[in-house]
């Protein structure tokens, strides 16, 4: 079983930062894609940025410029640093690992439970 735990949500205001972890744990083979996703009330659960097990990023262009994906393939944790963030930011963050479990395993994706953004003054 893979699991992967969020941390790094809160309150913050217009303008501050925040960073956003998730490390996946259990039985894992390989990760390829790894990344972020958000969910505000009312709205579907939308792509924020995704990073290959390369490196190579993608943002939302609502983000761009903005907040910053990485990962640490030896920790297999990816963040989200969030900078000079806004109250439409507001959302419930969730990441996401693609992972085979094993030689010759098609990958699968893994979400976490989420956490809570709010930007608010």
């Amino acid at each position: 079983q893979v699991r992967l735990l969020e941390s790094g949500g809160g309150l913050v205001q217009p303008g501050e930062s925040l960073r956003l972890s998730c490390a996946a744990s259990g039985s894992i083979f390989r990760i390829n894609n790894m990344g972020w996703y958000r969910q505000a009330p009312g709205d579907q659960r939308d792509l924020v940025a995704r990073i290959t097990a390369g490196g190579s990023t993608y943002y939302a262009e609502s983000v761009e410029g903005r907040f910053t994906i990485s990962r640490d393939n030896a920790k297999n944790t990816v963040y989200l640093q969030m900078d000079n963030l806004r109250p439409e930011d507001t959302a419930i963050y969730y990441c996401y690992a693609e992972v085979s479990i094993a030689w010759g395993d098609s990958a699968r994706r893994y979400w976490g439970q989420g956490t809570q953004v709010t930007v608010s003054s």
